[in-house]
């Protein structure tokens, strides 16, 4: 495991309990009367990073979920046809859902658009969420196209 994927694993880890905590503290402050305001949006880019990056990740490592019914089933030639087929139709899926959230993005980044309570600028979030996009197909492709499988 590279020095990269290690920080990411904890930032992503960080993130989650981050989540949790500010969960946590949300519920206990409603029960004693001290309430955390916003506790749902700073859950919501607690949960956007660690997704984000866990997606990254599992695409780094090659660890998507597949159905392996008939993929381990094929011979050589054939599997490894399946599964570049299988790598681009991926890429091609994170491309075009990268295309519909950097229209959104573009959309709406002179709107100002932030949170209700806290104040969060989504913008910087979607900006995050496009970034990590962009890495899963710059990583999907160069696994399928950038070199022979063996």
């Amino acid at each position: 495991m590279s020095r990269l994927e290690t920080i990411a694993i904890w930032v992503g880890g960080i993130a989650l309990l981050a989540a949790t905590l500010a969960d946590v503290v949300a519920v206990i402050g409603r029960n004693i009367g001290l309430p955390l305001h916003g506790s749902i949006e700073l859950v919501q880019v607690a949960v956007l990073g660690a997704g984000a990056i866990a997606l990254v990740l599992a695409t780094v490592a090659g660890n998507h979920a597949k159905v392996h019914l008939l993929y381990d089933r094929l011979s050589g030639g054939w599997k490894d046809t399946l599964g570049r087929l299988n790598s681009a139709v991926e890429g091609l899926f994170y491309a075009l859902v990268l295309a519909g959230s950097a229209w959104l993005a573009m959309d709406l980044w002179f709107g100002h658009e932030v949170s209700e309570v806290r104040g969060i600028g989504w913008r910087w979030m979607r900006l995050f969420a496009n970034g990590c996009f962009a890495a899963i197909i710059i990583v999907t492709f160069t696994k399928t196209f950038g070199r022979r499988r063996g």
